[in-house]
């Protein structure tokens, strides 16, 4: 019983030291794990705030061992911004990013590790978490699963460019939740109204779930990265390659 709930206990754990770190890096305290500030220079913030050990090398505690460059928090900033915006809108957007009829808004930010590798972490935390908090068991594994091979891919492809626009990199989200969601809800959920063989309904449901993907990502995605190559401020923010 321990195990179990110190596994579903660890993925929270992290986003709280991931949101510590940005509240770090920009004021002079962090949360401990019970949601009081505490000054980080303090016992306090060492013992309660850094309660995994695992996660504690993540911080540049000014009392502690714990010491990386302002890279390594600047990608953690980025990952911790980017987990954080993408359960905000699953959940926000709740009637459009579940289910076999979805646009969910934030696979937008799947196209992010076009700028750098540490977006892939950002989005795959995010859709697990918001998979966790708003989904099933099942939307967690396949789910967080697709958005994994699909950010691996989107950043192989991140210098491929069609007329200017990262059109290539939209499409490994697309293509990979088409699949892999589209066969989860034919197998996991089938609908039992429906007297169509399993191959067709995993046809369908890919071809639903492909279509807000291409909403999301080939649109929405596409036009979040142009828009961040053709500010100045923006690609300084979040360019990082």
């Amino acid at each position: 019983m321990k195990t179990g709930y110190n596994l579903i206990r660890l993925p929270f754990v992290v986003l709280i030291q991931i949101i510590n770190a940005v509240i770090y890096h920009f004021t002079p305290y962090a949360l401990n794990f019970n949601g009081i500030f505490a000054d980080r220079g303090s016992v306090l913030f060492r013992i309660k705030v850094i309660p995994c050990r695992l996660t504690a090398v993540i911080f540049k505690c000014r009392n502690t061992p714990f010491l990386i460059g302002n890279s390594s928090v600047r990608k953690l900033v980025h990952c911790g911004m980017v987990a954080a915006i993408y359960v905000v809108l699953c959940l926000a957007l709740q009637p459009l990013s579940y289910g076999a009829v979805q646009v969910r808004v934030a696979e937008a930010l799947c196209l992010l590790p076009v700028f750098g590798a540490e977006y892939i972490v950002g989005v795959v935390l995010g859709c697990f978490l918001a998979n966790l908090l708003g989904s099933t068991i099942v939307d967690v594994i396949f789910g967080t699963l697709a958005t994994l091979l699909a950010c691996l891919v989107t950043y192989k492809l991140r210098n491929v460019r069609f007329k200017g626009l990262a059109i290539a990199a939209s499409l490994p989200p697309v293509l990979f939740n088409a699949v892999i969601i589209g066969i989860e809800i034919a197998v996991m959920f089938p609908d039992p109204t429906s007297s169509a063989p399993i191959w067709l309904a995993c046809i369908t449901n890919g071809i639903s779930v492909g279509i807000g993907e291409l909403i999301s990502c080939t649109v929405l995605g596409v036009v979040l990265v142009k828009l961040i190559e053709s500010n100045a401020a923006l690609r300084k923010v979040f360019a990082t390659e």
